[in-house]
């Protein structure tokens, strides 16, 4: 655990979450929201964002049914989002946040700025992410056409991601190890193995995600009526770039941040750079 990193539990909404907390003297809050559908917590994309702490109050958490939160249902997009209002509401005063979402969490962070709006949102910052499922069988092609870079994964493994057919927690975690090295361009197996031992995964809560395919905000896009900054990396395999592009045309005066020769896990590939870039973004939107 970083030094600067403030580790704590609350109850809101029927769910004990774990979250933590960075920059606690500095008036306005970022929300960072993980990805993976009961994959991973909180912790990587804190500690990516974790520089931002000189100059924001910086506040994770891992999602309901992920990491060490208690696996509480619903599962449900909807659901997400009233969560990071609780949030909001409980943590943050009920004053407006920036909200910064990456993968799943970008879907969580649309849905939110969807339902929610200006009225609790200063800025909105997507990493990595989709406006619906159909991302789902553009990530299949992919994977399709850069096979050779996971050789112990099989398309079958990949249907299995997209779907509520996972069997348990340990199928999942094979499964999540075997397509690491499509996540990064500069791949460490050895990271990826220490990743994949200590993450914690729950197939419960990513069954429970991925049984209705009903997540699809496209036609809301045009009434998202805050400062966006979308970021993706140019070789990001499951939630390509055109998904990302899509966003960005059509929120109202969204920008694109495209970094050539990242993937998926741009905010840790590049870190510099996308810090850099949201800095910039929110100096300039304040």
């Amino acid at each position: 655990m970083p030094p600067h990193e403030s580790l704590k539990t609350i109850d809101l909404n029927g769910a004990t979450f774990r979250y933590a907390l960075a920059g606690e003297d500095h008036a306005e809050t970022i929300v960072v929201l993980h990805g993976g559908r009961g994959i991973g917590d909180h912790r990587g994309e804190f500690s990516a964002y974790a520089p931002l702490a000189d100059r924001y109050r910086i506040l994770a958490y891992d999602q309901r049914g992920c990491g060490l939160s208690s696996l509480t249902p619903p599962y449900t997009f909807e659901q997400f989002a009233d969560d990071v209002e609780a949030f909001r509401q409980t943590l943050c005063g009920g004053r407006r946040i920036i909200l910064i979402g990456g993968s799943f969490g970008g879907m969580i962070a649309l849905t939110y700025a969807a339902k929610y709006g200006a009225a609790a949102l200063s800025r909105l910052i997507l990493r990595g992410t989709a406006p619906s499922h159909h991302h789902e069988a553009e990530a299949i092609a992919n994977f399709k056409a850069r096979i050779g870079k996971a050789t112990s994964a099989s398309l079958g493994m990949v249907d299995k991601m997209f779907s509520d057919k996972v069997i348990d927690d340990t199928e999942l975690r094979l499964i999540w190890l075997a397509l690491q090295p499509l996540y990064y361009e500069n791949f460490d197996p050895d990271a990826a193995l220490e990743r994949t031992r200590t993450m914690h995964l729950h197939a419960e809560t990513h069954n429970a995600l991925f049984a209705h395919k009903d997540y699809d905000l496209r036609d809301r896009l045009p009434g998202i009526d805050v400062p966006t900054l979308v970021v993706v990396g140019s070789e990001d395999w499951i939630c390509p770039p055109s998904q990302s592009r899509l966003i960005a045309e059509r929120i109202p005066g969204a920008e694109l941040l495209e970094i050539a020769g990242a993937n998926h896990a741009v905010h840790i590939e590049a870190n510099a750079r996308v810090v850099a870039g949201v800095r910039d973004f929110l100096a300039h939107t304040a």
